[in-house]
């Protein structure tokens, strides 16, 4: 399912637009006051604006390495993917010829699906290349049981073994791709966000003179916001994971 933080730019343009109308909001209410910020509660103000400032600086430290830490996952599983169809290309070697060239061919195929699915940002073709790789899974685990059962039990063990591996790694992978940075963790940034701007605006002076800067902090607080989700999205972002893996794997194969 789609969502707003799977487009970065939106995020930015929204982000920008709402932080900078929040500290404009601010100003108007200092104005609606007709009467100049006491100094002693000024700094007061100024104590409660910087603690703001902070917090949303953690928690936006917290959520970008939240986001990072699910891109290393997402690489990492990319890269066991790769491994695992690789070494079960090898162990097929185990099988009679005919049968050990059945499952390449389906393992080729296989692999050319995981790379799709690592490139594509089109929904339907997504589906598309989902229901084939669960076709191919099928047809693998077909292909391969009832020929390793004929082998002794420690070669069909290493077989089957092999190719659980390699259905694992899929759905591991998947799993990875849907764990994302919490909507909460968003709704928690944007309201602090929020507030602080609403601060910077009340504890404002002459901002009429001086209106850019108000788009200082709403600018780097949308700048940061963008880049959370451009690297928490799997598909959406410009920081992708690329099959890298996988493309060296289907170059690499032995010929059948």
């Amino acid at each position: 399912m789609t969502t707003l933080t799977d487009s970065p730019i939106y995020v930015f343009g929204l982000s920008l637009a709402v932080l900078w109308f929040s500290a404009w909001i601010g100003a108007y209410f200092r104005k609606r006051r007709r009467q100049h910020v006491e100094e002693a509660d000024r700094q007061d103000y100024s104590v409660v604006e910087g603690a703001t400032l902070t917090l949303l600086g953690l928690i936006i430290g917290f959520s970008f390495s939240m986001a990072i830490t699910r891109y290393d996952q997402r690489k990492n599983l990319e890269e066991a993917e790769a491994n695992a169809i690789g070494t079960e290309y090898v162990r097929v070697d185990l099988l009679l010829a005919a049968d050990a060239a059945k499952v390449r061919a389906l393992l080729r195929d296989y692999l050319s699906q995981r790379i799709l699915f690592y490139n594509t940002r089109d929904a339907g073709q997504l589906r598309q290349i989902n229901a084939d790789t669960a076709q191919l899974q099928a047809n693998l685990w077909s292909a391969v049981r009832g020929p390793a059962v004929a082998q002794p039990a420690a070669l069909a063990s290493l077989i089957l073994s092999g190719m659980n591996d390699v259905l694992n790694s899929q759905g591991y992978t998947q799993a990875a791709w849907w764990n994302r940075i919490p909507r909460a963790a968003w709704a928690l940034m944007g309201a602090i966000g929020i507030c602080c701007n609403l601060l910077i605006g009340y504890c404002s002076r002459r901002i009429e003179a001086r209106p850019l800067l108000f788009v200082v902090v709403p600018l780097v607080v949308a700048i940061s916001f963008s880049l959370i989700a451009d690297i928490d999205s799997p598909r959406g972002g410009v920081i992708r994971v690329a099959p890298l893996n996988l493309v060296s794997l289907a170059h690499n194969l032995p010929p059948n």
